[in-house]
């Protein structure tokens, strides 16, 4: 059964799949897709910044990875690191080490694999206005 959209929020078939590019160097520390805990990935989630960031890589990426300016986020920089650090040891996202940038992509393929339709709810999340 494909999950449901209400009227003005994306369809989940929205998310965004790009090629691996070749010659990526390893990435960093991170769970194996068989260690994903679903607790540990809604606790990841439960953070309104990191949702905002996981439904950014789902739905606007436009390229295979991305670093932490990307997102044009007005927080401090040890602010980023621990939430992007959290996203990665959740299993959330994969990080690699690009000289001095990190960036970030969703597992997208672990996680159906392991949670079937947890991407397509937060591909439908509407953030609210603050």
């Amino acid at each position: 059964m494909a999950p449901s959209s209400s009227p003005g929020t994306p369809a989940a078939s929205a998310i965004r799949r790009h090629p691996q590019p070749p010659d990526l160097p390893e990435p960093l520390p991170e769970p194996a897709v068989s260690e994903l805990r679903l607790e540990a990935v809604l606790a990841a989630l439960s953070d309104p910044l990191r949702l905002h960031i996981v439904r950014a890589l789902l739905l606007d990426s436009d390229a295979f990875d991305h670093s932490c300016s990307w997102f044009a986020l007005d927080r401090p920089k040890s602010s980023l690191t621990h939430h992007f650090r959290a996203l990665r040891e959740a299993g959330v996202t994969r990080q690699r080490q690009y000289g001095l940038e990190r960036r970030s992509q969703v597992r997208i393929d672990d996680l159906e694999a392991r949670f079937p339709g947890l991407l397509a709810l937060v591909a439908d999340w509407t953030p609210t206005e603050e």
